[in-house]
């Protein structure tokens, strides 16, 4: 893995505390690399929207309950339009029966680690079903701009995407999705995506206050 990797994956998994700063040179000697190559690594990430410069060093970055509100919408758009282009492309018979099947035991699976409290687990794995069930439009370059949102959606709100509060709800969604997407309704699987998209939202606005 990079530099840029690594850091990404400290800041996506919690590793780097949002509350405090942290210096180039300690992230550096934590990787056991150069500062260089920290700080180029450190530049991307900020144009991700993952850390902002402070003094000498980076602090994780939190979107605003306004800007989160935008990624929000901007997820349910993207993601949207590619589970409606996986129905169409299973109506069309160009999905392979095991790639829905690695997707039900994915939302299974979900749904176990959520049940059994290993919200760490759980949370990793949703976004693991949501970017797998887009995959399916064959569409790169929505997956990429997923991945992103998906990225600062979880540094955001990492302490509400573990709330146990839907856990049935979300498991019976998740499993609509893929049966519309099954069926090769697109429209129904844009209509059920969008709506699963929104209900999350509103969970967590909830604990944010009203934006």
């Amino acid at each position: 893995m990079t530099v840029y990797e690594d850091l990404r994956d400290l800041i996506v998994s919690g590793e780097l505390d949002a509350h405090e700063r942290t210096s180039e040179l300690s992230l550096a000697e934590r990787l056991g690399v150069s500062r260089t190559p920290v700080r180029e690594a450190l530049q991307r990430l900020d144009g991700d929207g993952l850390v902002y410069a402070q003094g000498r060093g980076v602090r994780v970055r939190r979107q605003a309950p306004h800007e989160l509100a935008l990624i929000y919408d901007a997820r349910a758009a993207l993601e949207g339009h590619a589970v409606e282009q996986a129905a169409h492309r299973q109506a069309r018979g160009l999905l392979l029966p095991a790639a829905l099947d690695s997707l039900d035991e994915l939302a299974d699976d979900v749904d176990a680690e959520t049940r059994a409290g290993r919200l760490g687990a759980a949370i990793r794995l949703n976004k693991s079903f949501h970017l797998g069930v887009a995959a399916l439009a064959h569409n790169p370059v929505i997956v990429g701009l997923l991945t992103g949102l998906w990225d600062q959606i979880l540094v955001s709100t990492r302490q509400n995407l573990g709330e146990t509060a839907r856990v049935e709800s979300v498991a019976a969604e998740h499993r609509d999705i893929l049966r519309l997407v099954r069926a090769g309704d697109g429209a129904g699987a844009r209509s059920a995506t969008v709506a699963h998209i929104a209900r999350t939202r509103l969970v967590i606005r909830s604990e944010e206050g009203a934006l």
